[in-house]
C-alpha cells in the first residue's frame, strides 16, 4: 500500500507542468547521440532513446571522468544517486544499488564482469549506472541495479595519440596512453595502456596495476564491422580493512591512522586475460544482429588480517584473517537481433537474443592459526604500529606470537552452465505511448564439489527462472516522458560468487526481486535535462523453517525511495550536475537495512572562465546509515565532502589540470564491512594532470 499510495502522489507532483525528465542532455553528454545502442552499449541493447527507457539511470563519460580526476569506481558512485558504496573487504569494486550489496553486478560492454577487483578506467568510453533488477537484459543478478563500462574500441578514418600523466599529494602517480593507427580505409587498431603506482594516507599502503588493450576493428563491408579486443590486467595492492568502532557505536576516530592488519601480509594480486570479440550485422533496414563472444581467464589470491573485535575499556582488539585463492574462467557468447516493423498502425522494436555461459571457478580459503591460541584469533594492544607484522608479534599479554595459513576453512570446484532466451517488444501505440514488455528464461546449472579431505562432497541444483519486464511511457510532447514500470530479478542459493550450496541451501529457491517505478524526464532546454524517479524494491527469500525440518519461512526486505537528476548546461560557460536520493528499507522484522543512508546529496558544476582556463568545484553528502542489519547496530556518522579542479590550456593540444579531493579536509568514515572494519576517507589531497595529444 505505500508504494500505491506514494506512487499515485508523486505521479500529481511530477506533472509536467511541475517536474522533471529523463536522463541527460544527450547530445552533450552521452559518447554518441541520443541512443544506447548496440554498437555503442549493451546496457539497453536496441537503439532506444534514453528518453524512452522506462528505467531510471545514470551515465558518466570518459571526458566527466578525466575532467573531475577519477580513477575509481567508488568515485564515480559518490556522484550518482541510488547508490553508494561498500567496503568489499579491501580488495573489490562494491556497490549498494538502492539498498542491495553487490559484488558481481559488473558489466563490460554488457557481458558479465563477476570477479572481485577493482576496476580500472584507463580503457572506458562511459560508464552506466542503471538502478532497478531487471533479468531480462542481463540475466540473474542485477538485483538493485547493474553498472557496465563501455570500453574504448577503434575508429577507423582517424589516427590520434592521447595521453594522461598524473601524480598525487600522497605520491600515487599514473600513466595513460591512448593510440588509434588507421592500418587501411577499413581498419583500425587502437591501444589503451596503464601503469599506476599506488599510495595513500594511511601507515601502510603500497600497490600497482596495469592494464593493456589493444583492440582492432575491421570493417567487413558496408554492412559488417567485427571488432576484437584483448585485455592483460595485473594488479597488486595492500588491502586495508579500516578501524574498529568504540563504545558509542561509532568508528574511533583517534584510529584513523592506524593499520589493523599485517604490513607484510595484507595484499591482493590478479592477473586476467580477457578476450573479446563482436560482430555487427545490418540484415536490412529493418533488422540489425550483434554477435559477441567473450572469455575471461582470472587468477586472484587475497590475503588479510583485520579487527574482529575491540574493548574500549583495556584497548585491546582482536584479530582474524584468512588468504583466500580464486581462478576461475569465463566463457559467454551472445547474440541478439533487433528487428523493427510495423502491423496496421503499430510499430515496433522487437528484441530477440540468447546466452551461453559456462563459469569453471575454483576457490580455497586457508584461517591462521595462532601458536598461542590454537585458533585464528589473537588479541594485540592498539597501538601505532600493531606489535604485529610478518606473521609474527607481541599478543596483550607481552607474550611472543607466530601464525601461519594453515587451517584449510574452504575449497570449492564449480561447475556452471547457464543458457537464457529473452525477448522484448518496444511497441508504439500511439504517437504519444509506448508499452515495452517482454520476459527473459534462464536455465540455471550448477555443480559445486566441496574438496575438504574431511568433507568431499558433491552437490547440484538447477534453477529455471522466467523474469518479466513491462513499462509503459508516455510522452505527452517530445522532449517529456512519463512512465512506470515493472521489473523482477533472481539470485540463486550459491550466491554471486558460486561456492555456496552447503547444508540445506542446495534445497532452497532462489530470492525473488521485483521493482515498481514511476518516473519522469523531461529535456526542458536545448542543453538542460531533470529526471525524477520513485520506487519500490522487494526482495523475498526462503529459509528453512527453524521449527519444521521439511518447512520453509519466508523472509523479506523492502526499500522505496526517490531520485532527482538535473543535468546540463545553463549558459554556455556554465555546466551543472546535481543528484538527490531519498531511501528507506527495512527487512521482515521492521530493522533497517545495513549501508542505506537515508539521504544522499551531490553536485558538481564547472565554469568556464575563458578560452584557456576554467574550475570545478562539487560537494557529496551521505547520510549515516548502519554497519549491520541488526537492533542497534553501530552507524557510519554522516559526511559532506568538498571536492574541486581548476585547468588551464597551455595550448590546443595540452591541458595542465588541478583537482582536490575533500577540500574541508573533513575525517569521514564513507562505508564499512563489518563493525570493526569502518573506511576511513582520505583527508585533503590534490592531483595534478598533464593531459594532452599528439
Amino acid at each position: 500500500m505505500k508504494f500505491k499510495l506514494t506512487s499515485i502522489a508523486t505521479a500529481m507532483l511530477l506533472s509536467p507542468a511541475v517536474a522533471a525528465d529523463a536522463m541527460e542532455d544527450i547530445e552533450r553528454l552521452t559518447v554518441e547521440g541520443k541512443y544506447l545502442s548496440v554498437n555503442q552499449a549493451n546496457s539497453i541493447k536496441s537503439p532506444t532513446p534514453i528518453i524512452d527507457v522506462p528505467q531510471s539511470l545514470s551515465i558518466m563519460t570518459a571526458e566527466d571522468i578525466t575532467a573531475r580526476g577519477i580513477t575509481s569506481i567508488g568515485q564515480i558512485i559518490d556522484y550518482t544517486p541510488g547508490v553508494n558504496t561498500s567496503q568489499g573487504e579491501g580488495h573489490r569494486d562494491a556497490v549498494v544499488f538502492r539498498g542491495v550489496r553487490s559484488t558481481a553486478d559488473f558489466y563490460l560492454d554488457g557481458n558479465r564482469d563477476d570477479v572481485q577487483y577493482y576496476r580500472a578506467l584507463y580503457n572506458v568510453e562511459q560508464v552506466e549506472i542503471l538502478r532497478g533488477p531487471n533479468a531480462l537484459l542481463f540475466g540473474r543478478g542485477g538485483t538493485g541495479g547493474i553498472l557496465n563500462r563501455v570500453s574504448k574500441k577503434a575508429k577507423t578514418g582517424e589516427q590520434f595519440v592521447n595521453y594522461n600523466v598524473s601524480a598525487n599529494t600522497f605520491g600515487a602517480y599514473n600513466l595513460q596512453l591512448d593510440t588509434n593507427i588507421e592500418t587501411t580505409e577499413d581498419s583500425a587498431v587502437r591501444i589503451n595502456a596503464m601503469y599506476e603506482s599506488l599510495d595513500n594516507h594511511r601507515d601502510f599502503f603500497y600497490g600497482d596495476r596495469y592494464g593493456f588493450n589493444p583492440t582492432a576493428r575491421i570493417v567487413l563491408s558496408e554492412d559488417t564491422i567485427v571488432d576484437l579486443s584483448y585485455e592483460y590486467i595485473d594488479h597488486e595492492r595492500f588491502i586495508d580493512r579500516g578501524v574498529p568502532t568504540g563504545a558509542n557505536g561509532e568508528p574511533v576516530e583517534a584510529f584513523e591512522d592506524i593499520v589493523f592488519g599485517d604490513p607484510e601480509n595484507n595484499y591482493q594480486t590478479l592477473d586476467a586475460d580477457v578476450f573479446r570479440a563482436n560482430l555487427q550485422h545490418t540484415f536490412s533496414d529493418n533488422l540489425k544482429g550483434n554477435f559477441n563472444a567473450f572469455y575471461g581467464d582470472y587468477d586472484k589470491v587475497y590475503a588479510n588480517f583485520y579487527a574482529s573485535g575491540f574493548d574500549p575499556e583495556t584497548n585491546i582488539v582482536t584479530l582474524d584473517g584468512y588468504v583466500d585463492n580464486t581462478q576461475r574462467e569465463n566463457l559467454i557468447l551472445s547474440a541478439n537481433l533487433v528487428g523493427e516493423f510495423t502491423t496496421g498502425s503499430i510499430d515496433h522494436t522487437v528484441i530477440f537474443g540468447g546466452e551461453v555461459i559456462n563459469t569453471k571457478s575454483n576457490q580455497d580459503r586457508f584461517n591462521p592459526v595462532f601458536d598461542s591460541t590454537g585458533n585464528d584469533k589473537e588479541s594485540f594492544l592498539v597501538s601505532r604500529p600493531l606489535s604485529f607484522r610478518g606473521l609474527s608479534g607481541t599478543n596483550a599479554e607481552g607474550v611472543a606470537v607466530t601464525t601461519a595459513f594453515s587451517a584449510l576453512n574452504d575449497d570449492t570446484h564449480v561447475d556452471l552452465d547457464v543458457y537464457s532466451f529473452y525477448v522484448q517488444d518496444e511497441i508504439a501505440l500511439t504517437e504519444n505511448f509506448d508499452l515495452v514488455i517482454g520476459a527473459r528464461f534462464d536455465s540455471f546449472d550448477i555443480e559445486v564439489f566441496d574438496a575438504r579431505p574431511t568433507v568431499l562432497e558433491t552437490r547440484n541444483r538447477k534453477d529455471e527462472e522466467v523474469s518479466p519486464r513491462a513499462g509503459l511511457v508516455y510522452k505527452p510532447q517530445e522532449n517529456i516522458s512519463i512512465y512506470a514500470s515493472y521489473s523482477e530479478s533472481f539470485l540463486p542459493r550459491s550466491g554471486e560468487q558460486y561456492a555456496n550450496i552447503n547444508g540445506d541451501a542446495d534445497r532452497l529457491d532462489p530470492d525473488t526481486f521485483t521493482n515498481q517505478e514511476i518516473g519522469i524526464k523531461w529535456d526542458f532546454a536545448d542543453s538542460m535535462s531533470f529526471t525524477a524517479a520513485i520506487f519500490e524494491n522487494e526482495q523475498v527469500s526462503l529459509d528453512n523453517d527453524p521449527n519444521d525440518p521439511e518447512g520453509f519461512v519466508e523472509v523479506d526486505s523492502d526499500v522505496s525511495g526517490f531520485e532527482l537528476q538535473l543535468q546540463g548546461y545553463i549558459t554556455d560557460q556554465w555546466q551543472i550536475t546535481a543528484n538527490y536520493s531519498n531511501l528507506d528499507g527495512e527487512n521482515a522484522d521492521g530493522v533497517e537495512l545495513r549501508e542505506l543512508p537515508e539521504n544522499t546529496l551531490s553536485v558538481w558544476t564547472t565554469y568556464q572562465v575563458n578560452d584557456v582556463f576554467g574550475f570545478g568545484v562539487g560537494a557529496t553528502y551521505q547520510d549515516e546509515s548502519n554497519i549491520l542489519t541488526a537492533a542497534n547496530s553501530p552507524v557510519l556518522p554522516s559526511y559532506t565532502r568538498v571536492d574541486a579542479s581548476a585547468y588551464y590550456d597551455v595550448n590546443d593540444k595540452m591541458r595542465l589540470q588541478l583537482n582536490v579531493e575533500n577540500l574541508t579536509d573533513e575525517l569521514y568514515f564513507p562505508n564499512a564491512h563489518s563493525t570493526h572494519q569502518a573506511t576511513v576517507g582520505a583527508p585533503i589531497n590534490a592531483r595534478l594532470s598533464l593531459i594532452g595529444s599528439f
